[in-house]
Formats: structure tokens, C-alpha cells, sequence
């Protein structure tokens, strides 16, 4: 197996919140960024756990921008865990696809004048999709389960999270925040990029 991407593992501690009671842990990677994980229940039994792997968005999950569907699905998530009573979600790092909160602002502004998300993230000489989730699975195995009913539209997450030795044993559509505002942005999300998103078919 690969060398771990965790260069250190925080402490727990309690997150009562608007959605439910959770506890919160926080891990390090090697270039130091500081990554979540928000779990209920105890995650170390032989049942899956309904997960999400959740990519920092600032102008969706604390803005409440309507560009994207970030802010509901993370919504969603927590709720969904909270409902449950038992999972697991990932804050990751990864804020726009990867490029970073000064990048992902560029590209806005190349979207504004035409462009939809994949042609800006390739006018400003970056993928589609620059993020990765090795580090994700390093995270599961330290909090004791490989095995996750993954909350996503993107197969392409979960064929990643696969090769990194987690079995996704079902996945679990997340199709929240539809608006006037996103309808390209989701259009693309399907039609480039292979999400599966019903109202797109």
C-alpha cells in the first residue's frame, strides 16, 4: 500500500449544530492543509457507512452562492448523516475542483463572459478536475471503516476512492439546489464531466 497522506491526525471534539450532534476531527496532510472529518455514530462496525466527500467551496458552503450546488449538497449531507444517525463527511481542501479560491474567481470571471467550467478551468491551464482522494481513504482507514455508501453524482469519485482500497458498496444520488443561476453549470456537470444528474438526462 502507498505511503499514508496523513502527516498528522488531530484530537476529536463534540459539533452540536443546526443539523444535529456530530463530532468533529481534523487531519493534516504533508503540504500541512488542514482537512475535516464531521461523523455520528460509531464508524468502526462491519456496515457501510453513508459518507460524503465534500470539496471546500467558500462562495457555496458559507456564501450561499447559487452558481453551484455545493452549499445544498453539503446541506443535504449533514442532514441525511444527522437523520441516520450514523457517517461520515469529508471537508476537503480542494476548493474549485482543485485550482484553489484565487483560480476558481478567475474562471468565474471567464464564465461570465461565455465560457462554461471546463473551458475556464482549461483556458487557465488547469483540468477539469484537478482533485484527488488518496488522502480521503487515508482518513476512512484511520477513523476504522473501508467500506461507504458514497453520497455523490460523480463516478469518477467513486472509481478513485475504489482504487484507494474503499469499497463502495451503493451509492446515494445528491441532486440539491437546482436554480437560474446553476442550470449551465449543472448541464456541463453531466454532459463534460459524466455526473449523473437525472434532471439532466
Amino acid at each position: 500500500m502507498a505511503e499514508s497522506q496523513i502527516f498528522e491526525e488531530g484530537t476529536s471534539a463534540l459539533l452540536p449544530s443546526r443539523f444535529g450532534m456530530f463530532r468533529i476531527k481534523v487531519f493534516k496532510d504533508h503540504q500541512l492543509r488542514e482537512h475535516a472529518i464531521i461523523y455520528a455514530g460509531d464508524l468502526t462496525t462491519d456496515e457501510p457507512v453513508l459518507t460524503r466527500i465534500h470539496s471546500e467551496c467558500l462562495t457555496g458552503d458559507t456564501l450561499g452562492s447559487l452558481r453551484c450546488d455545493c452549499g445544498f449538497q453539503l446541506e443535504a449531507a449533514l442532514r441525511k448523516i444527522s437523520e441516520k444517525g450514523r457517517g461520515a463527511l469529508l471537508y476537503m481542501r480542494q476548493e474549485g475542483r482543485g485550482i484553489g479560491l484565487f483560480n476558481k474567481i478567475a474562471a468565474y470571471r471567464l464564465q461570465d463572459n461565455g465560457l462554461d467550467t471546463v473551458e475556464a478551468n482549461l483556458q487557465l491551464g488547469f483540468p477539469a478536475d484537478g482533485r484527488t482522494y488518496g488522502l480521503c481513504a487515508d482518513m476512512m482507514r484511520a477513523m476504522g471503516f473501508t467500506k461507504v455508501i458514497l453520497m455523490t453524482n460523480n463516478p469518477a469519485k467513486i472509481d478513485d476512492i475504489a482504487q484507494h482500497g474503499i469499497e463502495v458498496v451503493a451509492r446515494e444520488p445528491l441532486e440539491y439546489g437546482e436554480n437560474k443561476f446553476n442550470e449551465d453549470y449543472l448541464r456541463i456537470k453531466a454532459q463534460k464531466m459524466g455526473h449523473l444528474l437525472h434532471h439532466q438526462d
